[in-house]
């Protein structure tokens, strides 16, 4: 049976029911107004190249520095890892179904290494359960590749930590997206770091604004 669609009016119902409880705190700065501008444009589900350019501009005129801006786009390039979220979940399953007698024991020394005990991994298992489980028995190289590409704006810290969840949830929400598993991860992550609803809610607005993807010459 085809679930039903997921709306941008649920997507801003499952945000104001979080928000009931947050107090407003402070909107967003120009700069990271500009950088959210950028990201739900420059996101595979929009690919809005003018859109984008006309944003970078923006960025930069609000005082972001060209690595900033690099950091930013490095975070939204990660959006597309939302196919291994799915379908290595339905691959594992279909998998096992197919041939329950197939090895299944998965790499415990990549596990421990990437993932451990890490609390942020713990809650997007939450999310997404059984994601990181399934991406490691289908492929070990893809589940490291994963943890690598993902980590690397969050070693450069160009841009604070706050910025960067609002951008992935901005991205989630977008018309061309709507995928909630990590809508609700990054909003949760974005409140644990001190947004207030005022922020989330342009951060929201933003998203539903930007265009539907009308394809790269």
């Amino acid at each position: 049976m085809t679930e039903a669609v997921v709306t941008s009016a649920e997507i801003r119902g499952v945000a104001e029911d979080v928000l009931r409880e947050v107090a407003d705190g402070d909107g967003l700065d120009d700069l990271t107004a500009a950088l959210i501008g950028l990201s739900v444009r420059a996101v595979v589900t929009t690919m809005d190249t003018e859109g984008s350019e006309r944003y970078i501009r923006l960025a930069l005129a609000a005082g972001a520095t060209p690595a900033q801006v690099h950091e930013v786009l490095t975070v939204v390039a990660a959006i597309g890892m939302h196919t291994f979220f799915e379908s290595s979940r339905q691959l594992a399953r279909i998998a096992a179904e197919q041939d329950p007698a197939a090895p299944v024991a998965a790499d415990r020394e990549l596990w421990a290494h990437y993932v451990g005990d890490d609390s942020y991994w713990a809650r997007a298992e939450v999310a997404v359960p059984g994601f990181l489980d399934a991406l490691l028995r289908m492929s070990p190289e893809a589940f490291a590749a994963f943890f690598e590409f993902c980590s690397v704006p969050w070693q450069s810290k160009t841009v604070p930590a706050l910025t960067k969840e609002l951008v992935s949830m901005a991205c989630d929400a977008t018309p061309g997206h709507r995928y909630l598993p990590a809508f609700r991860f990054h909003l949760a992550n974005a409140l644990r770091l001190g947004a207030g609803a005022l922020a989330v809610r342009e951060a929201l607005a933003i998203a539903e604004k930007a265009p539907s993807s009308q394809g790269v010459r």
